[in-house]
């Protein structure tokens, strides 16, 4: 008796070790590790049948010390690639990723070429102030191929006979909130055009010199493009379309040595999203342009609310963009970067749910973790209140039948 309750308290210290270590492990990743996590958890749950089919704890433990031994071991990191003499292209420098990544890799010792929509705004003055000589800082609009054009002779002028190490397609734009049904057409198409057509006119042109110095593109997604966020319809689409864009590039590209990062961030203060009054204007856009039948079934209400959620959930947004800049580097210095980069809190297990967990699971917390909505549209609250009222009738209708009932059985 004393033997197997020792065998069992064992198993149990040996189990919740394991499980401990799994679960450190997953939240200090980004995700690379998951394979290893559910291979680690699938040995706890047969050293656990082991001890209880009557095993000895020893055996139980040898096996798993096996298996363990069969796990390869973190390997040294290599060193980082060196950056002089390199040459990196950045989209959407104005502010945000952008602004911060030009200055990072500035500072690292690359040649930075920074596309901005304003020459004369603030994001750029400052990147004059505080970035060296080899900054160059450019104006494009990626939705205007016209001035792709013209940044890339502007680049290969300078270049002269060198190719470009890296591409980073960071400029990305969300022009909307909202019910999938609510968005505005002129909003899909927005977020289209600069997050998938204008990424993909900048990606075909710049690329031979990319080609030319096998070196890298690193492309700022999001997590809306793969998962179904709520009131991101027209953002995520966008966003889904350059994953695939991406993706299938980065097999086209293997030949040439060329390799291919998508950066996932999660939430951060960067462009419009923290501005109130942009998103007062994108509210009270909508409401102007929605078809009247339409705003009259969702209701004011239901907008509103929609938009303060959104409000309230860009006060929450990180403002150190550490996170996301240092996934930048890392993917154009490293010498195996990743395919994927999991960038800020929460993302890793995010994901992790929502590749293992079953989907009623993932859905229920991406609902918690981003818009948590409280009032009905409109019609919503009719059809319940005239539900309600015709239950309550038929109640009152069986009510008074029963009585009648009664009364003729008493005979009165």
């Amino acid at each position: 008796m004393e033997e197997h309750a020792l065998s069992f308290w064992i198993s149990m210290g040996v189990m919740s070790a394991i499980v401990g270590g799994a679960m450190r492990k997953m939240l200090a990743t980004h995700m690379s590790a998951a394979p290893t996590i559910a291979a680690l958890l699938g040995v706890t749950v047969l050293v656990e049948r082991l001890c209880s089919l009557g095993f000895p704890t020893m055996l139980a433990l040898a096996s798993l010390s096996a298996f363990c031994c069969l796990i390869p071991g973190k390997t040294p990191s290599a060193p980082p690639l060196p950056t002089e003499g390199r040459a990196v292209f950045i989209t959407g420098c104005d502010s945000g990723f952008g602004k911060t990544a030009a200055q990072r890799l500035d500072a690292m010792g690359f040649e930075v070429f920074a596309s901005v929509l304003d020459l004369s705004g603030e994001g750029a003055r400052e990147l004059q102030r505080v970035c060296s000589s080899r900054l160059t800082l450019i104006q494009m609009d990626i939705t205007q191929s016209q001035e792709i054009e013209q940044a890339l002779n502007r680049t290969k002028a300078k270049l002269g006979l060198r190719g470009l190490w890296g591409l980073v397609n960071n400029a990305g734009v969300c022009v909307n909130f909202g019910d999938a049904e609510l968005s505005l057409m002129s909003n899909y198409r927005g977020c289209m055009e600069v997050n998938f057509f204008g990424t993909l006119n900048v990606t075909k042109a710049f690329l031979p010199l990319v080609r030319q110095s096998k070196g890298r593109i690193v492309t700022i997604s999001s997590p809306s493009g793969e998962q179904p966020f709520p009131c991101l319809a027209a953002y995520g689409a966008s966003k889904a379309a350059l994953n695939l864009f991406i993706n299938t590039l980065r097999h086209e590209l293997e030949p040439w040595g060329v390799k291919v990062s998508t950066i996932l961030p999660s939430a951060y203060k960067t462009g419009q999203s923290s501005n109130f009054e942009y998103w007062e204007h994108q509210y009270k856009h909508l409401l102007q342009n929605l078809p009247p039948g339409l705003l009259e079934e969702y209701g004011e209400e239901y907008m509103l609310e929609t938009k303060e959620l959104f409000q309230a959930y860009a006060k929450t947004a990180k403002e150190d963009l550490t996170p996301v800049i240092n996934t930048i580097a890392d993917a154009l210095v490293s010498p195996q970067p990743k395919v994927r980069y999991y960038a800020g809190p929460g993302v890793g297990l995010m994901y992790f749910i929502y590749n293992y967990f079953p989907m009623s699971v993932s859905d229920c917390f991406l609902q918690k973790l981003f818009v948590k909505k409280k009032v009905l549209p409109r019609a919503l609250c009719k059809q319940n209140s005239n539900s309600n009222n015709s239950n309550s009738n038929n109640n009152n209708t069986d009510k008074s039948y029963v009585m009648k009932s009664k009364k003729l059985a008493s005979g009165s």
